[in-house]
């Protein structure tokens, strides 16, 4: 199966306004033929009920999809949320971009070649 992957740096506040951002842009990757994101979350300060809805709804359109989405480089006070929320069950989550690629692209790309 082909691979098609998009990193997304998010920053700030995930809140309402950017969390219907995520989702159009995740939208319109996927119909351009992304199938597997990484959120990168060194950036975000805070997010909000709004905003891990979002998340979870992301996940959901993403799974509905047959694509795959997974996050990396959150803080601790995301992982805590996270945590409190039991939304750390519903995501693959990676210290950063270097482990992301040592576990999965290595993965997908023996994939590819077999």
């Amino acid at each position: 199966m082909k691979f098609s992957l998009t990193v997304l740096q998010l920053s700030g506040v995930l809140d309402t306004t950017r969390g219907n951002e995520l989702r159009r842009e995740i939208s319109g990757l996927m119909a351009n033929g992304t199938n597997i994101f990484l959120l990168d979350m060194k950036e975000i300060k805070l997010i909000n009920s709004t905003g891990l809805g979002a998340l979870v709804s992301v996940m959901q359109m993403v799974q509905k999809a047959n694509s795959q989405l997974f996050l990396c480089s959150i803080s601790d006070q995301v992982r805590m949320l996270f945590e409190m929320t039991k939304v750390d069950k519903l995501f693959k989550i990676f210290t950063d971009q270097e482990e992301f690629n040592r576990q999965v692209l290595v993965i997908l790309n023996g994939d590819k070649k077999g």
